[in-house]
C-alpha cells in the first residue's frame, strides 16, 4: 500500500493493549477506525507479560491503584473510573474467559496463556470492522492547520493516512524487540509536547561486588532490603542473584526507586536482612545458644541452617572468620560480625540493565500536557495519548496493563 486516501474518524498508532482497546472503544461508538502497527502482528509485548501468562490486572482498590503510580498517580483516576479492574475483567468474561486471583491480587486468565487475551481483542477488532495496517512505522504527523481538523500521518514505505483524530499508543522504550523503540516520544516532541526523562522500570540491578557471580541463581525468600540513606525498606517478595547483580520480584518492583537515587549518586549501599522474622536480640540469643550447644561443629556447617550454602563463604570472608573454625572457637568479635551480616548483608548497587531490558518505561509524555479526564492533548486538539507512552509507571502486579487498557478506553471515547 503506497497511499491510503480514505478519511478516518480515528487513527490509532500502536496495536498494544492500549491501542487495541482504544480502537475497539472508538469503533464501538460508531467511528471509522484504522489501527496502525509497526510490527507484523498485534500485541507482541502483551504476549510476554506475566511470563506469557498475562497478569491482566490487579484486584486492588482505586486508592491502591493510584498509589502504585507514585507521585501524582491521581492523574489516572478518570481512566481507572472509566474502565475499572472489574470492568476490564467483565470485558473478557463476556467472551467466555474466566480469571483467577493469585498472590498480591494478581489476576490471570485460567488458561495461563496470554494468547487467550489477545484472541478476544483480535475478535473484537474484526467484529467492529477496524482496519489494521501492519509493518508501518510512524515517521511524522502533520497537525491540522487553523480552521482544519485533519491530521496527516506519514508512515514508512510512503504510506499516508488522514484522520480527524489521532491516538498515540506507541508504547515506551523498553523491550525494543517488541517494537517499543520510543517513536511516540519523538512524535510528541515534534508536536510540542513535553517529554520527561526516560528511565527503565521493573529492571534488574547491577552490583559492584565481583563475588556475586558465584551466587548466580540463588533465590532468597521473603528477604528484607534496607537502604539507610535515604531510609527505605522493601520486603514481602523474593530476591534473585544474577551473574551481574540482583533481580527477582522484590528488586524489580522497587528498581525505579533505587534507580532514581543513582541519578545523584555513583552507587547505593544496600543491605539484605537474611532473617527478617527475627529481631536482632532474638538472633543474638539464638546464635549464642548455638555456639554453646554446637561447639564442635564447623561454623560453615552450622550456617547452612540459616542461609544458602553458596553464600556462607562470602559471609565468613566479610566476617574475617575461618570457615573451618569450630563454633566454640569463634570469638566475640567474629560472632558479632556474623550476626550483623545476617541482619545487614552489604551490596553496592552501581547500575542497572539498559532500558531495552526493562519491562516498562518510566517517564514519557508529560502528564502536564494531557487532560486527565479524556487523555486528549492540551496543546493539539484531537490528539490523544494512551498506555506506556504517558509519564508514570507502577511495579509489577497487573497495574501497568490496567493503566494501558484504561487510558486506551478513555482515549477511545474521544470525549
Amino acid at each position: 500500500m503506497n497511499k491510503n486516501s480514505d478519511m478516518y474518524d480515528v487513527a490509532v498508532v500502536g496495536a498494544g493493549p492500549a491501542g487495541m482497546m482504544a480502537a475497539i472503544t472508538a469503533s464501538s461508538n460508531g467511528h471509522k477506525v484504522i489501527l496502525i502497527e509497526r510490527n507484523s502482528s498485534a500485541g507482541q509485548k502483551l504476549l510476554l507479560t506475566g511470563n506469557g501468562r498475562c497478569n491482566l490486572t490487579n484486584t486492588a482498590s482505586m486508592k491502591e491503584l493510584l498509589d502504585k503510580f507514585g507521585h501524582r498517580g491521581s492523574f489516572f483516576r478518570s481512566a481507572f473510573s472509566s474502565l475499572s479492574n472489574t470492568d476490564l475483567m467483565k470485558f473478557f468474561e463476556n467472551s467466555g474467559l474466566e480469571f483467577k486471583v493469585e498472590e498480591g491480587g494478581r489476576v490471570f486468565p485460567v488458561t495461563d496463556d496470554s494468547k487467550s487475551i489477545l484472541k478476544i481483542l483480535d475478535t473484537s477488532m474484526k467484529k467492529n470492522g477496524i482496519k489494521i495496517v501492519y509493518n508501518a512505522r510512524l515517521q511524522s504527523i502533520k497537525i491540522p492547520s487553523k480552521g482544519k481538523d485533519i491530521f496527516k500521518l506519514n508512515f514508512s514505505y510512503n504510506t499516508v493516512i488522514v484522520a480527524k483524530n489521532v491516538i498515540l499508543a506507541t508504547g515506551g522504550a523498553s523491550y525494543t524487540e517488541t517494537g517499543s523503540t520510543g517513536d511516540g516520544f519523538r512524535i510528541a516532541l515534534d508536536t510540542e509536547h513535553g517529554v520527561t526523562p526516560i528511565q527503565p522500570g521493573i529492571v534488574p540491578l547491577k552490583v559492584k561486588e565481583s563475588w556475586v557471580k558465584g551466587l548466580q541463581g540463588i533465590t532468597l525468600e521473603d528477604v528484607r532490603v534496607i537502604i539507610r540513606h535515604p531510609k527505605m525498606v522493601f520486603e514481602g517478595a523474593n530476591l534473585l542473584f544474577t551473574h551481574y547483580g540482583i533481580s527477582g520480584p522484590l528488586i524489580l518492583d522497587n528498581s525505579s526507586k533505587i534507580i532514581s537515587l543513582l541519578e545523584d549518586n555513583s552507587h547505593i549501599e544496600l543491605y539484605l536482612d537474611l532473617k527478617p522474622s527475627l529481631k536482632m536480640e532474638e538472633l543474638q540469643s539464638t546464635l549464642i545458644g548455638a555456639f554453646e550447644t554446637h561447639g564442635k561443629v564447623d561454623v560453615k556447617n552450622y550456617l547452612k541452617f540459616l542461609m544458602p550454602n553458596r553464600m556462607i563463604p562470602v559471609l565468613l570472608k566479610l566476617a574475617e572468620t575461618d570457615p573451618k573454625k569450630k563454633m566454640n572457637q569463634i570469638n566475640k568479635k567474629e560472632r558479632n560480625s556474623i550476626i550483623n551480616l545476617l541482619k545487614a548483608f552489604p551490596l553496592t548497587v552501581n547500575g542497572h540493565l539498559p532500558i531495552d531490558k526493562a519491562i516498562v518505561t518510566c517517564g514519557g509524555v508529560s502528564r502536564d500536557y494531557i487532560k486527565a479526564n479524556s487523555m486528549e492533548s492540551k496543546v493539539v486538539d484531537g490528539m490523544y495519548f494512551a498506555g506506556e507512552i504517558i509519564q508514570g509507571c507502577a511495579p509489577s502486579g497487573g497495574y501497568n496493563l490496567q493503566q494501558a487498557f484504561s487510558t486506551g478506553y478513555l482515549a477511545g471515547l474521544l470525549s
